[in-house]
Protein backbone atom coordinates (compact mmCIF):
# COMPACT_ATOMS: atom_id res chain seq x y z
CA UNK A 1 0.00 0.00 0.00
CA UNK A 2 2.76 2.23 0.24
CA UNK A 3 3.04 2.50 -3.86
CA UNK A 4 -0.46 3.55 -3.37
CA UNK A 5 -0.43 7.01 -5.01
CA UNK A 6 2.06 5.74 -7.68
CA UNK A 7 -0.44 3.31 -8.79
CA UNK A 8 -3.05 6.06 -8.91
CA UNK A 9 -0.85 8.46 -11.05
CA UNK A 10 -0.58 4.46 -13.57
CA UNK A 11 -4.38 4.52 -13.77
CA UNK A 12 -4.82 8.46 -14.14
CA UNK A 13 -1.97 8.60 -17.16
CA UNK A 14 -3.29 5.74 -18.79
CA UNK A 15 -6.63 6.44 -18.40
CA UNK A 16 -5.82 9.98 -20.19
CA UNK A 17 -3.70 8.12 -22.83
CA UNK A 18 -5.72 5.36 -23.81
CA UNK A 19 -8.59 7.41 -24.42
CA UNK A 20 -6.66 10.41 -26.32
CA UNK A 21 -5.82 7.66 -28.83
CA UNK A 22 -9.07 5.85 -29.42
CA UNK A 23 -11.34 9.34 -29.33
CA UNK A 24 -9.51 12.55 -29.13
CA UNK A 25 -11.99 14.63 -29.36
CA UNK A 26 -13.64 13.72 -26.06
CA UNK A 27 -10.61 15.54 -24.81
CA UNK A 28 -10.80 18.60 -26.65
CA UNK A 29 -14.80 18.96 -26.21
CA UNK A 30 -13.92 18.87 -22.03
CA UNK A 31 -12.32 22.29 -23.06
CA UNK A 32 -15.13 23.37 -25.68
CA UNK A 33 -13.13 22.95 -28.57
CA UNK A 34 -15.54 20.82 -30.76
CA UNK A 35 -13.93 20.61 -33.91
CA UNK A 36 -10.61 19.07 -34.40
CA UNK A 37 -8.71 18.76 -37.71
CA UNK A 38 -6.70 15.54 -38.66
CA UNK A 39 -4.03 17.78 -37.38
CA UNK A 40 -5.84 18.68 -34.56
CA UNK A 41 -6.40 14.66 -33.78
CA UNK A 42 -2.83 13.81 -34.35
CA UNK A 43 -1.68 16.69 -31.20
CA UNK A 44 -4.17 15.08 -29.37
CA UNK A 45 -2.88 11.39 -29.70
CA UNK A 46 0.24 12.22 -29.35
CA UNK A 47 0.63 14.56 -26.06
CA UNK A 48 -2.30 13.05 -24.51
CA UNK A 49 -2.17 9.56 -25.95
CA UNK A 50 1.60 8.46 -26.18
CA UNK A 51 2.62 10.64 -23.46
CA UNK A 52 0.10 9.58 -21.41
CA UNK A 53 0.63 6.14 -21.66
CA UNK A 54 4.72 6.39 -21.69
CA UNK A 55 4.78 8.37 -18.46
CA UNK A 56 2.84 5.18 -16.90
CA UNK A 57 5.33 3.02 -18.16
CA UNK A 58 7.62 5.28 -16.51
CA UNK A 59 6.07 5.19 -13.42
CA UNK A 60 5.72 1.25 -13.36
CA UNK A 61 9.21 1.26 -14.11
CA UNK A 62 9.84 3.57 -10.79
CA UNK A 63 8.33 0.76 -9.18
CA UNK A 64 10.58 -1.97 -10.16
CA UNK A 65 13.72 -0.32 -10.64
CA UNK A 66 14.88 1.32 -7.08
CA UNK A 67 17.82 3.06 -8.99
CA UNK A 68 15.68 5.00 -11.03
CA UNK A 69 12.46 5.92 -8.80
CA UNK A 70 13.94 8.95 -7.42
CA UNK A 71 14.54 10.24 -10.73
CA UNK A 72 11.41 8.84 -12.56
CA UNK A 73 8.98 10.52 -9.52
CA UNK A 74 10.80 13.71 -9.62
CA UNK A 75 10.15 14.19 -13.53
CA UNK A 76 6.82 13.68 -12.97
CA UNK A 77 6.10 15.27 -10.55
CA UNK A 78 7.10 18.14 -12.33
CA UNK A 79 5.78 17.62 -15.57
CA UNK A 80 2.34 17.82 -13.50
CA UNK A 81 3.48 20.84 -11.75
CA UNK A 82 4.26 22.38 -14.69
CA UNK A 83 0.37 21.35 -16.54
CA UNK A 84 -0.85 22.95 -12.63
CA UNK A 85 1.40 26.11 -13.34
CA UNK A 86 0.58 26.44 -16.88
CA UNK A 87 -3.03 26.60 -15.45
CA UNK A 88 -2.61 28.93 -12.69
CA UNK A 89 -0.49 31.15 -15.01
CA UNK A 90 -3.47 31.22 -18.31
CA UNK A 91 -6.14 32.04 -15.50
CA UNK A 92 -4.06 34.74 -14.09
CA UNK A 93 -4.07 36.23 -18.00
CA UNK A 94 -7.70 35.57 -18.40
CA UNK A 95 -8.44 36.45 -15.41
CA UNK A 96 -11.32 33.32 -15.04
CA UNK A 97 -10.95 29.54 -14.83
CA UNK A 98 -13.67 26.87 -15.67
CA UNK A 99 -14.56 24.49 -13.26
CA UNK A 100 -12.64 20.93 -15.51
CA UNK A 101 -9.26 22.92 -16.01
CA UNK A 102 -9.72 23.83 -11.91
CA UNK A 103 -10.54 20.17 -11.55
CA UNK A 104 -7.28 18.89 -13.72
CA UNK A 105 -5.98 21.70 -11.67
CA UNK A 106 -6.49 20.36 -8.47
CA UNK A 107 -5.73 17.00 -9.62
CA UNK A 108 -2.46 17.81 -11.17
CA UNK A 109 -0.72 19.56 -8.31
CA UNK A 110 -2.36 16.82 -5.81
CA UNK A 111 -0.46 13.97 -7.75
CA UNK A 112 2.59 15.84 -8.18
CA UNK A 113 3.21 16.49 -4.46
CA UNK A 114 2.29 12.84 -3.74
CA UNK A 115 4.86 11.38 -6.31
CA UNK A 116 6.91 13.84 -4.22
CA UNK A 117 6.46 12.73 -1.28
CA UNK A 118 6.78 8.85 -2.77
CA UNK A 119 10.07 9.76 -4.36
Amino acid sequence: MRDLPVYLAIICFLVMGIGAIAKPHLVTSQFDMLDLTAAGRNEVRAVYGGFGVMIAVALMAALQMPALRVGILVAVAAALGGMAGGRVVSAVIDRTIGKVPLCYLILEAVVAVLLLFMA
